[in-house]
């Protein structure tokens, strides 16, 4: 990583740390650290998951009972049982507690006011797209890619939701026993690899590889949820597959795809996929597509 790099990320964290005003124990007037008034913030009026709490705000067990300990100490929240799954505690702010949050909603208003202002319009749109554009990026460098259990429940979400968006898109729909099979039993090592992308823990994708003898492979099940696109999922998820691959020894990657998934092939043809004669009988398939010359990556 080139060490200018990573001074401007310090600089930038810096500066935005330093002009938003979380470096005082009296985060927006509010009397309180950052950590608080983000918890009430998130709580929100109808309430939360101390579950889903924990992932969204990327917070430690321990870290967040404490917080959440506070702010039931100050008569701000209170916490239970959900109660159809007592394995899910759920906190909801109390009156006290939403009066709070009313007025940090306010003070956070004013202070992007006092962001936006100083400037000149052009100043001002320039700012709020670099604003966009970070966000985006920085949930970009969230998402997790990992090798995973194709029978598992976060699996079958995102398999589901492929199949659906298949169904949609395809002019005659689709019905996966009529398809290439890519079972649960065919995507687990030595047969394959089934790989699910998480966004604050939660999936948002997946690809899978099925090996066929000693060369080949075929890339089957890619997918991203529409809500995560934009982020350059699908290609980290390509980029693991071959990764992947080659470290298994395979030399040619194979896939088909419908005509109606002109971003799908877009994707293969710019990673240096070309088209070739079809190789499966597949009634889905418009367009087959191969990749040789894999080499294990450092």
């Amino acid at each position: 990583m080139d060490a200018e790099h990573l001074q401007q990320v310090r600089r930038f964290n810096r500066a935005v740390t330093g002009r938003i005003g979380v470096l005082s124990d009296d985060y927006l007037g509010s009397g309180r650290a950052l950590g608080e008034a983000r918890l009430i913030f998130e709580i929100g009026r109808g309430g939360a998951d101390i579950r889903d709490l924990r992932v969204r705000l990327s917070l430690d067990s321990g870290y967040l009972s404490r917080l959440l300990r506070s702010l039931e100490k100050q008569g701000l929240a209170t916490s239970q049982r959900a109660a159809g799954d007592a394995r899910v505690r759920q906190v909801r702010l109390t009156a006290k507690g939403r009066k709070e949050w009313a007025a940090l909603d306010r003070r956070s208003q004013d202070v992007a006011v006092s962001l936006l202002t100083p400037l000149g319009e052009r100043q001002r749109e320039r700012l709020l797209a670099a604003m966009g554009e970070v966000e985006r990026l920085l949930r970009a460098s969230s998402v997790v890619i990992e090798p995973a259990d194709p029978g598992s429940a976060d699996a079958r979400l995102c398999i589901e939701g492929y199949f659906s968006e298949l169904q949609e898109r395809f002019e005659a729909g689709f019905d996966p026993t009529r398809s290439i099979s890519a079972d649960p039993a065919e995507l687990v090592p030595p047969a394959g690899l089934l790989l699910l992308a998480r966004l604050d823990g939660q999936p948002v994708g997946c690809a899978a590889l099925k090996i066929s003898g000693r060369r080949f492979g075929e890339i089957k099940r890619m997918w991203v949820a529409p809500s995560a696109r934009g982020l350059g999922i699908a290609q980290r998820l390509l980029d693991a597959l071959e990764k992947h691959a080659a470290d298994a020894g395979l030399s040619v990657l194979r896939l088909d795809t419908n005509r109606t998934l002109g971003e799908a092939r877009a994707l293969y043809a710019r990673n240096g996929y070309v088209e070739i004669a079809p190789y499966n009988a597949n009634p889905y398939a418009d367009h087959w597509y191969e990749k040789r010359g894999l080499r294990p990556r450092k």
